[in-house]
């Protein structure tokens, strides 16, 4: 019999049974298809060795007039501003109160009792004290012991304790309730690390569930919302505040002595100086001159040089300070809540936030009406163009609202071509910049779709994908389902109760949209699904990644880990998370194809695999780091038919799959004995530095005497 070349179809399909797909590919891990061709897909570097708190959920990057290119990272716990490798914590600060003796301690023990009546907190929230009139408790719980940031342990409502890195005595406990006036900043409430279920009860949608079981549903992730105003940042968590964070600060608190030369006049030490408009909130470990107050949000007036005003609102009065100070000012730089410091209607939430590409409005999706306190699903508001802090509607400017009527609450919004994309539970609306007096109008593009989550859509080449609850859509100018050739087995081994894990991110320089998401029995985020728009084929793999943003302004495509780091793909063929090459195991295996007609047995003699490792590190040692051969190894799983699962049990020595080692960098031909009437053909690597490509693989068979 003469060579057979066994050219398989581009992509992997689990739709039909295993012999059906004859001719393709059915399983694969780490592989994607470039020209029709399997090959491995890129390796990982850390992107910083440093490592943040929490379980990151959003990711965006964005330029300073400095040039300076930022990535805000989003956890269940922080949000930091990423600058080179260094992360500045700006989570914002949801409340600052002064509390008097607010602290109880016990003898032989570091856990500190906290009462406050109506604090707010969460589990798990971070509370920092300070101020000049913070004292301790007499014993080992000092002052400065006390003048800290800790992560709070909820007890109730008025109580919670926290954690100090000292152990009080018999004295610290006779001095309680101690510590005098404290100044007390509470960051924005924390979140769970993935939903919780909740079951009974109150659990789930009104009437769901069998009688007198109730039914079930979960609590919802931290997930941030994030979008630059210029080189500054819009930015908050679902279901809360708005908050603007200003760039022109910096990155972390800056601790200066400021002087007031003339009564409202202040003074900053040479090197400083912030323009008109710079927000900025003051804490002090002595007296702050008379007029200022601790964690107080300012707007800077008046600038000149190294000296300003300051006002509490944006362009207003400056505030007439005076007298001096006894000790060093620290300038905050958190994120400032703009119902604080802007109009009377600013929001006080948002479940998305999106700044327009024309004029820069800044649009809230889910927030409160004027004047109301409570949340709409459904309501779209804007500021004024080119102001943030703008939101009355006045015939003097273009702030307004629309509200959606299909659905019951806006998931997200995509700024597209000329458009903003809206999508509701169950409707996608096109948003639309029209001018003056509708400003932005909306119109219907389809009913009946579904978004199985908050960051499961991704725009690619002006193309939008995502994910429904049980398929996948497009939108290029009219809605439509999405052909998927993985359909069972994504939506068969999902999640559902995890759905808000599920995150959507693009790799333009291969042309693919990814999703990542939980199997069935996880809750945690351990799978992909990849659709190749160039191509129209998808394929699949195990990778746990809990955001991802694609290279843009970045040199590749990053996504954070469960370590707690951010890594950078396509770089290097190994994982280097952790600084250390790892290999990244690949493999693929096509669908059962014939050996030769499929209806006598045939003898594989020969296979002339075609491959290719063209981009592996060469053997040896490189930086202490020891590279063997590149290698692939090519297994073969005869089948007597179809159904009868690979082998023979009369012959399993010779019948079962045998495996061969592929080293060469140009593949010439390895001798093998395998018979059968099907085959399946896999190829798999281990390696550390290996990556590969398969091309054209040829079989040499010669018939057999079994029939």
């Amino acid at each position: 019999m003469p060579l057979s070349k066994i050219l398989l179809k581009s992509g992997v399909n689990r739709e039909n049974t295993r012999y059906t797909n004859e001719g393709g590919w059915y399983e694969s891990d780490k592989v994607r298809f470039r020209q029709g061709a399997p090959e491995k897909i890129g390796g990982w570097t850390q992107y910083s060795p440093n490592t943040f708190l929490g379980v990151c959920r959003a990711l965006w990057s964005w330029v300073t007039l400095a040039g300076e290119t930022l990535i805000g990272v989003g956890t269940n716990l922080k949000y930091y501003v990423l600058k080179g490798i260094a992360y500045y914590d700006i989570t914002p600060i949801r409340k600052t109160v002064t509390l008097t003796n607010p602290f109880t301690a016990t003898n032989g023990s570091a856990v500190i009792a906290v009462s406050e009546t109506n604090h707010g907190c969460v589990q798990g929230d971070f509370v920092t004290y300070s101020g000049s009139g913070i004292v301790g408790l007499g014993g080992n719980i000092t002052a400065a012991v006390l003048a800290n940031t800790f992560q709070i342990v909820f007890i109730d409502d008025n109580n919670y304790t926290i954690t100090v890195a000292a152990t009080a005595n018999a004295t610290d406990a006779a001095g309680s309730p101690g510590g005098g006036s404290v100044v007390t900043q509470y960051e924005t409430n924390t979140g769970p690390s993935y939903q919780v279920p909740l079951n009974g009860w109150g659990g789930g949608t009104w009437g769901g569930g069998t009688w007198g079981n109730g039914s079930n549903t979960t609590t919802a992730l931290m997930l941030w919302n994030h979008y630059n105003f210029g080189e500054d940042l819009i930015y908050g968590p679902r279901g809360q505040g708005v908050y603007y964070w200003n760039a022109t600060v910096g990155y972390e608190p800056v601790q200066i002595t400021i002087s007031i030369a003339t009564p409202g006049v202040i003074t900053l030490p040479a090197g400083f100086s912030f323009p008109d408009g710079t927000t900025i909130s003051l804490t002090s470990t002595g007296a702050l001159p008379t007029g200022l107050t601790v964690g107080q949000v300012y707007f800077v007036v008046n600038s000149t040089g190294g000296t300003f005003n300051v006002s509490t609102t944006i362009n207003g009065t400056p505030i007439n300070t005076s007298g001096g100070q006894s000790g060093i000012q620290k300038i905050s730089n958190r994120g400032i809540n703009i119902a604080s410091v802007g109009d009377a209607d600013c929001p006080l939430y948002q479940n998305y936030i999106l700044v327009s590409d024309t004029s820069r409005f800044v649009l809230v999706f889910g927030t409160n009406d004027y004047g109301e306190t409570y949340l709409d699903p459904m309501l779209i508001r804007w500021s004024n163009q080119e102001s943030p802090f703008t939101w009355t509607p006045a015939i003097t400017n273009q702030a307004g609202s629309v509200r959606l009527s299909h659905g019951s609450q806006i998931v997200m919004a995509v700024q597209a071509r000329q458009e903003i994309i809206v999508f509701t539970d169950t409707a996608l609306y096109s948003l639309q910049y029209v001018g003056p007096p509708f400003v932005w109008s909306s119109q219907l593009l389809g009913d009946n779709i579904s978004l199985v989550g908050p960051n499961a859509a991704a725009l690619a080449s002006g193309v939008l994908y995502w994910m429904g609850v049980d398929k996948f859509y497009t939108y290029d100018g009219r809605v439509q389902t999405l052909t998927c050739d993985l359909l069972r087995y994504v939506f068969n081994d999902f999640n559902r109760l995890q759905s808000q894990q599920v995150y959507c991110g693009t790799n333009e320089g291969f042309n693919e949209v990814w999703w990542f998401y939980c199997s069935k029995d996880s809750t945690a985020v351990d799978r992909y699904v990849i659709y190749n728009y160039s191509e129209k084929v998808w394929y699949y793999g195990n990778i746990a990644r809990t955001a991802w943003l694609d290279s843009g302004l970045l040199p590749f495509p990053i996504g954070t880990t469960y370590n707690n780091k951010i890594v950078q793909h396509e770089d290097g063929v190994d994982d280097v998370e952790t600084g250390t090459p790892v290999a990244i195991p690949a493999n693929i295996s096509s669908s059962e194809f014939d050996i030769g007609d499929g209806h006598a047995f045939g003898f594989v003699w020969r296979v002339l695999p075609d491959l290719t490792f063209t981009g592996s590190v060469a053997p040896g040692s490189v930086s202490g780091v020891v590279y063997p051969t590149p290698e692939v190894a090519m297994t073969l799983y005869p089948m007597q038919n179809s159904g009868s699962g690979v082998g023979n049990p009369a012959n399993a020595a010779v019948l079962q799959g045998s495996t061969y080692n592929i080293t060469e960098k140009f593949t010439g031909q390895v001798y093998t004995r395998v018979r059968g009437r099907q085959m399946i053909l896999k190829m798999s690597s281990t390696n550390l530095g290996t990556t590969w490509q398969m091309g054209a693989t040829r079989i040499d068979v010669r018939a057999d005497g079994r029939r």
